[in-house]
């Protein structure tokens, strides 16, 4: 990746994290907030002028909210990714496949059925384990429904998962009726969770992004067809199952803190490959810092378009996100007829 992308990435990335800082319903001005910022650096003293509570506001619920937004959005597309890379498929992304709603599932029995602190350690545990069942499921799916797992049979094998696994949710929505508000909420879409929140995805999100990042020549292999990579003597097998479990994992640390917010692992991934090629050496990096920037900029606008109200992030990512996947599923039914 030559060093003007990856200027321009991360200059993009610092710019969408510096608005969502400076930009916020709680009527602190940007220009007291950027000089906030900068005493907080060290060796830099600066009068922002800024209250006691409002220092408070900005870094115990502005700052943890834009890092989480950052990380939740980085591991969607780097997942997404991953998974395009792994079935080959364009239209493959953790909605798509049952990955989602199969962390869906299990991380709302962990609500519903779990109490204290046990729920937080068990959350992650079972997001993933969802995950991962789901993204199998639907894969197994699509090969009994069509031998070779072709773009259309892996689809609709995904719809269909996704459909039974969140049908079970909702049925377990209805059995506790009191947790019914806590969970749609969590549905919709939420990276308000404050540092707690961060602390939890960090661990999951650095190993996960890590794998992906040190198998993306390993896809570029896999790209060119299984016969060819194993006459360079690699493991397809191998290299699939680690990136899928890695792009799983990913995934369910997304959704056991902020919810089910769909589209940025097809979004990024599309816009990444249209500029920058299709080497997932490339994609994959670039995937990572694009939806980072994508999901803070989708909870700026969550949360100021409707202020002093605030609009479910998820609702934001799907009005951007339904109509591009049209775009891309009509230019992919094209390709293939």
């Amino acid at each position: 990746m030559s060093p003007a992308v990856t200027a321009a990435a991360v200059g993009i990335l610092l710019a969408s994290m510096l608005a969502g800082l400076l930009v916020g319903a709680a009527g602190i001005g940007p220009a007291r907030v950027a000089l906030q910022l900068l005493d907080w650096l060290p060796f830099v003293s600066v009068d922002s002028g800024l209250a006691p509570v409002e220092q408070g506001l900005l870094f115990e619920l502005r700052l943890p909210r834009v890092l989480l937004a950052a990380i939740v959005g980085g591991l969607l597309a780097t997942a997404g990714a991953g998974y395009q890379g792994v079935f080959r498929n364009p239209l493959a992304d953790p909605y798509l496949l049952g990955a989602a709603a199969g962390a869906g599932l299990t991380t709302t029995v962990a609500i519903v059925f779990m109490k204290g602190d046990d729920q937080g350690l068990l959350i992650p545990a079972a997001a993933f384990a969802g995950a991962v069942g789901g993204v199998l499921l639907a894969y197994a799916l699509g090969n009994v429904a069509g031998r070779g797992g072709g773009t259309a049979t892996l689809v609709l094998a995904g719809v269909a998962v996704s459909s039974f696994l969140t049908a079970i949710q909702t049925f377990l929505q209805q059995l506790k009726v009191e947790e019914l508000q806590r969970v749609y909420s969590w549905i919709l879409g939420d990276v308000g969770g404050g540092w707690a929140q961060v602390t939890l995805v960090a661990p999951y999100a650095v190993v996960s992004v890590v794998i992906m990042l040190l198998h993306g020549r390993l896809l570029d292999v896999l790209s060119v067809g299984d016969d060819e990579a194993a006459s360079l003597g690699l493991n397809a097998t191998r290299v699939r199952l680690v990136v899928l479990l890695a792009a799983s994992l990913a995934t369910a640390a997304a959704v056991a803190v902020s919810g089910l917010i769909g589209f940025v692992g097809i979004v990024v991934p599309h816009v990444v490959r249209r500029l920058a090629g299709g080497s997932y050496r490339i994609v994959l990096p670039l995937s990572l810092m694009g939806g980072a920037a994508f999901l803070v900029l989708a909870d700026l606008i969550a949360r100021t378009v409707l202020s002093p109200a605030e609009l479910p992030i998820g609702v934001v990512t799907a009005f951007v996100g339904a109509p591009f996947f049209v775009a891309v599923l009509r230019v992919t039914r094209r390709v293939e007829t």
